[in-house]
């Protein structure tokens, strides 16, 4: 079984900058790939960046140049930093990690950027 805890949502000027944390515990062995999801207001859940075991990233088009995602494998985390923060990026934010082919989730961050 695999846990994950998530960290850093807030409320930020448009413009502005966060930080997303994801700490994960239990069974992290054979880790496919890691990543975040969001889902706003009225709106399906998206897909917004992940990386693989090998370190391969990948970013949504709407974040692409303003959001990096990286891990750390000694601690377990991975982290979201989002810059030059916009109203529409504006959602909760979930964690993901794939572990032997099974999906994990975490329970959301809210993240709010005011215009």
């Amino acid at each position: 079984q695999v846990q994950l805890v998530e960290s850093g949502g807030g409320l930020v000027q448009a413009g502005g900058s966060l930080r997303l944390s994801c700490a994960a515990s239990g069974s992290t062995f054979s880790i496919s790939a890691l990543g975040w999801h969001r889902q706003a207001p009225g709106k399906q859940r998206e897909w917004v960046a992940s990386i693989t075991s090998s370190g391969n990233t990948n970013y949504a088009d709407s974040v692409k140049g303003r959001f990096t995602i990286s891990r750390d494998n000694a601690k377990n985390t991975k982290s979201l930093q989002m810059n030059s923060l916009k109203p529409e990026d504006t959602a909760v934010y979930y964690c993901y990690l794939i572990v032997s082919g099974n999906t994990y989730w975490g329970q959301g961050t809210q993240v709010t950027v005011s215009s």
